[in-house]
Parts: C-alpha cells; structure tokens; sequence
C-alpha cells in the first residue's frame, strides 16, 4: 500500500473521479501484474474483476471464493500501484449484514478505498436477487463500518435486475433509490446498455451511474455524452487474457506453430514495469 497518501486522501479522490458526463473508465484488473499494466495505460483508479480475481485463484465466480483469499489478492493489488483502488467483493463475503461489516473493515485494511456490493443470490433455491429490504440493510452496515473508520468508502451498489432477467428499469429504480437511502453513494447497473435505457436510468437515479461495457456496448464517448459516470469492463478483459492463452496452448499442441504469440508484450519492458516497485 502507498504510504506517501492516506487512505482517506486516496478515498476522497477515488470519490472525485466519478463525474457524470466525464466517466470514470476502469479496465478491470485481477492480480498484481494486470493492475501495473493498466496503471501504466494512464487509469486514474484500478478496480478490480471478482470473477477475474477469482479464476486467477482457482475459484469460480458468484460468492465462492473466502473473503480471506480475496482479500488478501487486493492488499497485494493495491500495495502494487499508487492510484486508488476499488474492490469487487461480490455481495460482501458475509452471510448476514454483520459480515459485511466485517469484510469491509477488512477491505479498507487491505487499503481499496472503494467497493461494489452485489444484490445477486446463488444458492440453489433462492431467488435471482436478495430482497431490497436485506440488501439495503447490508449496504447499511458497509456503511456505518466505513464511516466508523473514518473513510470516505465509494459504496457502489450493483443491481442485477437486467443482468439476471429479473426486471427492467422501473424495478432498478425502486432498487437503486432504496439503496441510495441506506448509503450507497454509486449505483452500477450492468446488462443494461441500449442508449434510451441508459437515459432512464441516469435521470432516474440520484447518484452516479457505473455501465458494464464491452463489445456491442456504445462507446466511452456515447456513453459519456449519456450523462454516464462510470464505465467498467469487468471481466471482459480477463476473459480476453485467458481465451489468448487458450488460443495459443492449442496451437502449439495441434499444429506446432507460434503465430498467437507474436503480439506479446517486450519481455524487458514487461520486465522493467514489474521491477520499479
């Protein structure tokens, strides 16, 4: 972690950052040489990818991976850069809301001076998304633990209504102005990208709005000019990463030929990026 600026200096400019109309844009990372390599790309901030932090544990994503771990990978991302980092921690590591307290004292110890917290379930059983009234009561206790610690946490609450079928933009709204209410300070709607709902929900949510966006998502520009205030690629960049090296293990191993290689990155710049901290 950068001793040079406290955490509650990184939080607050963390917070700054999320203007709408001038996104935030955050390629997403998950281990420590992804986060140089985008820190290095000119971001302002690193966030990190739960799913991507967990394949790279040898887990698979949607709340298995144990806080421990996960959290141990993000001390190690941040202590990796100097600009603010943000945690995915997928609904908070926790069963109830006293676990999410928990894991948030934990993330600010792993110094990331930001979170998504996602509304999503996925035990066998359960509905798609938690009920608004439990979700808000953890996004409440992520709260009062930050806030008791004196950090300016950016709560961004993650709405999977569009992602998981599970409702449109009259139901994100309910969702997101409940979730406001209890502390969130940014709402991140992924699954939702078609322009006209986009509109909706950035004039209907009093708050910052985060986009998932990748391929056949309108670009940063259109999304800026949408009034959007933060836009993420999540685990778009770690698929890409991994189908690269699916790509070329199979070409090797079939034909006995290199051609997926040959954009690699220069052994000794990569080198020289990693060795300089």
């Amino acid at each position: 972690m950068t001793t040079e600026k406290p955490l509650r200096d990184r939080a607050l400019a963390f917070r700054s950052l999320h203007v709408p109309g001038r996104p935030l844009v955050l390629p997403n990372a998950w281990d420590t040489t992804s986060a140089r390599l985008i820190e290095d790309a000119g971001a302002a901030a690193v966030a990190t990818t739960s799913a991507g932090l967990a394949w790279a544990l040898g887990s698979a994503d949607g709340d298995r991976l144990d806080r421990d771990r996960a959290l141990a990978a993000v001390a190690d991302i941040a202590a990796a850069v100097d600009v603010p980092v943000s945690a995915d921690i997928e609904s908070g590591y926790a069963r109830d809301a006293a676990g999410v307290a928990d894991t948030i004292r934990a993330v600010l110890a792993a110094g990331a001076v930001g979170v998504n917290i996602e509304d999503a379930l996925y035990e066998a059983g359960t509905g798609p998304l938690r009920s608004v009234a439990e979700q808000a009561e953890r996004i409440a206790a992520a709260r009062e633990a930050a806030d008791a610690e004196g950090i300016p946490l950016f709560i961004n609450a993650r709405i999977d209504t569009f992602l998981r079928g599970a409702g449109e933009v009259d139901l994100t709204l309910e969702r997101a102005a409940a979730f406001r209410t209890a502390g969130a300070d940014g709402i991140f709607v992924p699954g939702a990208v078609e322009p006209g709902t986009l509109e909706l929900l950035v004039d209907g949510i009093d708050g910052p709005l985060n986009v998932l966006a990748g391929p056949g998502a309108p670009p940063v520009a259109e999304l800026s000019a949408l009034g959007v205030a933060r836009v993420s690629a999540g685990s778009a960049i770690a698929q890409a990463a991994h189908a690269l090296v699916h790509r070329a293990a199979r070409e090797l191993l079939q034909a006995g030929t290199y051609e997926t290689l040959s954009d690699g990155l220069d052994y000794g710049e990569l080198n020289k990026l990693l060795a300089l901290r």
